[in-house]
């Protein structure tokens, strides 16, 4: 296994991941506010669910987010 490889990989991977579930996460929010589904202190809970079928990997990150 050539380990730079890999490493570099994985890093790109979860730039991608962090990049565009931040834009999503922020896109939805404001969605939400203008709609008047969600109030201005809301707090939310994301979970990012990681799998990998090949490796049977299913690793669970729940977290909070306080929008005041």
């Amino acid at each position: 296994m050539n380990e730079d490889r890999f490493n570099m990989d994985i890093r790109k991977f979860l730039k991608v991941v962090g990049v565009t579930s931040q834009r999503e996460i922020e896109n939805a929010v404001r969605d939400a506010l203008a709609k008047g589904k969600l109030g201005e202190s809301a707090l939310l809970k994301p979970r990012v669910i990681l799998s990998i079928p090949e490796l049977g990997l299913e690793y669970v990150v729940d977290g909070e987010t306080g929008l005041a």
